[in-house]
């Protein structure tokens, strides 16, 4: 079966970077690895649009002190990927990433509006094929405090000690980013339900999956760095959007809070190591390990985890997928500590000492073999 061809203008933003991960783990799809230069350099990206059934126009520019440098911005992004298009005489599929700001009066939107214009232009000129995708708000890991949405913002203040301030109360509309990814890839393998909006053009509106107050959400944040960070404890996970919004804020969890120490209580029969405290279900498991071996070289995508070391001297190693850095953490039973797993993070336990390892397991989902959640790369 011949793969799609599928390419990512904005491939390292923060949708963009779910997105190429998510298609990365389907066999069906064929990466074309977007160079950033590309919208400097035509020819470059010449040889990106040539190489694509499918491109996913992301890049755009959303904040800036000058509005006039957001509109021009992204007016000039359409047109360089509409003149490669034309160039090159190729007519690939091309999703559009617009917004429900396309119908206010900011000159964001109007960029927006503008550019979905173009596109369904080029497509009923050129017989191309364009979708354009009207966005809620996303949150999810990895935004960009201070740009990419009100979540990460308070997610990065609030793990930081840092005073998180609300300007306007009011609700809003989100989507999580791994469901808004599930979108896109349904667009892009034709089963979404989408509707005309002109010649060789379609849009699809996705609604917000949930409809949360600026002061809710952030209310839950601060409790997640109560009961978890400071105390320990696992929140109930059992709503999507808590679930959604704990992955969400266990992500700008900073390095240095971990590995945590447990309290350990000894009296004559030995002792006693409280593991964790959740208010949700799990599974609570534990391993021994023989020197000089490793554990695990794979990644969740919406678990969480829990590793802790009770008994002999281990090295966990963390690294995010699509990047080099390798975070090790150094524990010893004699102190015995946890660190948690974040989601996209491949990791791995090793037995670093002359005696047998233990080591204790926690997860908010029971065991299922025929869970796909779990995916095998070596940190």
């Amino acid at each position: 079966m011949k793969k799609q061809k599928i390419g990512i203008t904005g491939q390292n933003g923060f949708v963009g970077d779910h997105l190429y991960r998510r298609l990365a783990l389907d066999e069906s799809f064929e990466l074309i690895p977007f160079d950033r230069n590309a919208f400097s350099k035509s020819s470059i990206l010449e040889n990106f649009v040539s190489q694509c059934d499918v491109i996913m126009h992301l890049a755009a520019m959303n904040r800036h002190e000058d509005q006039n440098v957001i509109y021009n911005t992204n007016i000039d992004l359409v047109s360089k990927l509409i003149s490669a298009c034309e160039n090159k005489n190729v007519k690939p599929h091309i999703l559009f990433s617009s917004s429900t700001q396309e119908e206010k009066d900011n000159l964001y939107g109007k960029s927006k509006k503008e550019g979905k214009e173009k596109f369904m232009v080029w497509a009923a000129s050129n017989g191309g094929s364009f979708t354009s995708l009207t966005i809620p708000n996303v949150f999810g890991p990895f935004g960009k405090p201070n740009y990419n949405s009100v979540v990460a913002t308070f997610c990065h203040k609030i793990a930081r000690n840092e005073e998180a301030t609300i300007i306007n109360d009011g609700e809003i509309g989100l989507i999580y980013v791994n469901e808004l990814v599930q979108h896109f890839i349904e667009v892009i393998k034709g089963s979404a339900e989408t509707r005309s909006i002109g010649k060789n053009s379609s849009q699809l509106d996705i609604p917000p999956n949930y409809h949360k107050k600026v002061s809710e959400i952030l209310t839950l944040l601060k409790n997640y760095k109560i009961d978890y960070m400071e105390n320990g404890v696992f929140p109930n996970l059992e709503q999507p959007f808590e679930k959604a919004l704990f992955n969400t804020f266990r992500c700008y969890v900073p390095e240095t809070h971990y590995p945590v120490k447990y309290t350990k209580h000894t009296d004559p029969r030995g002792s006693f190591v409280e593991i964790a405290r959740t208010q949700t279900s799990g599974q609570f498991s534990f391993s021994t390990t023989v020197p000089g071996i490793t554990r695990g070289n794979h990644y969740h995508t919406r678990k969480a985890e829990r590793f802790a070391v009770i008994s002999g001297k281990a090295l966990i190693q963390l690294r995010k997928i699509g990047t080099d850095e390798v975070i090790d953490y150094y524990l010893d039973g004699k102190e015995p500590a946890y660190v948690d797993m974040p989601i996209w993070y491949t990791h791995n336990i090793k037995n670093i000492g002359e005696e047998e390892l233990i080591t204790l397991f926690w997860i908010n989902e029971p065991y299922d073999p025929q869970d796909a959640d779990t995916y095998f790369e070596e940190v």
